[in-house]
């Protein structure tokens, strides 16, 4: 029987496969020992490092990316919470503070009221404005709370500055307010420094509130701040409204031409504080 070899074996290759793999495992055990003892391998080293480090940031490139993107959404998310917590507690603690402008001249006044009642203590919740009227010559804004929440119809709104209107309507989830810049909106004020009562109408501006019942010889001047009065039962009493800024006294004339500037700034407002006035404190003991 015939034998077939193939052309491509050759004996003798067999052999010099091992003498070459004898020589490279010896030319690697000199190198080895010859970098451990002088380290002339250093150099050859730090740029095969340098060559393969762009390929290693390209590798790790989607593994950071991904790290930074999971924590800065984690972190953007913790911070729109703290920011939302920390600014309901400042609107809350502003609305505490409100009244410290009058408290000066009311507690003149109270020390001579040995059988004064203490002063009421309020109820404050948060409400954010969901729209604003179009019309420009009616200033009313439409809140997101309703009956639901216990919103009855001609309670007194605030922000963290001063009174900015009352309720108009209430729906069942959200309320329509007017705001006391409204022309048709009236409201009963004193002023801090002297006690002195009158009525603030709203002029169709947001910066400007008109004080006409006040006579010449009234003691009134710039910088006077305007609290609530009380009077009336919508608004309770000492909280911030305005501050007159021009007093013009009319010869000959019954009242003097008197504007003020409202505390708040009636067109850029968000959130609004709504007010439940509650019963004294000799009512509650009762």
């Amino acid at each position: 029987m015939a034998t077939y070899r193939s052309a491509n074996a050759n004996p003798a290759r067999i052999p010099a496969l091992g003498i070459r793999l004898l020589v490279c495992v010896a030319l690697s055990i000199v190198l080895m020992f010859i970098d451990h003892r002088q380290h002339h391998l250093d150099t050859l080293r730090k740029a095969i490092g340098a060559a393969v480090y762009p390929a290693q940031i390209m590798v790790d490139a989607p593994f950071r990316l991904w790290n930074w993107l999971t924590e800065s959404v984690a972190d953007r998310n913790a911070l729109q919470l703290q920011v939302g917590r920390l600014e309901a507690e400042r609107l809350l603690t502003r609305a505490e503070l409100l009244q410290l402008t009058a408290l000066r001249a009311e507690n003149d006044r109270l020390r001579k009221l040995l059988d004064a009642r203490p002063r009421s203590r309020d109820e404050i919740r948060v409400a954010e404005i969901m729209s604003v009227d179009a019309n420009p010559y009616q200033h009313n804004i439409v809140i997101g709370i309703g009956s639901h929440d216990g919103v009855y119809e001609g309670q007194a709104i605030v922000d963290a500055n001063g009174v900015i209107g009352q309720v108009l309507e209430v729906g069942l989830t959200t309320s329509q307010a007017i705001l006391i810049s409204d022309p048709s909106h009236a409201l009963p004020v004193e002023v801090s420094r002297n006690g002195l009562r009158t009525i603030a109408n709203g002029t169709g501006a947001f910066d400007r509130l008109d004080l006409p019942f006040l006579p010449n010889n009234a003691d009134v001047r710039a910088g006077d701040v305007l609290v609530t009065s009380g009077l009336g039962g919508a608004f309770p009493a000492g909280y911030p409204v305005a501050v007159i800024d021009t007093v013009n006294r009319i010869p000959q004339a019954p009242f003097a031409d008197v504007t003020a500037m409202p505390s708040s700034a009636l067109d850029q407002v968000r959130e609004v504080l709504l007010i439940w006035a509650g019963d004294s404190a000799d009512d509650a003991d009762e």
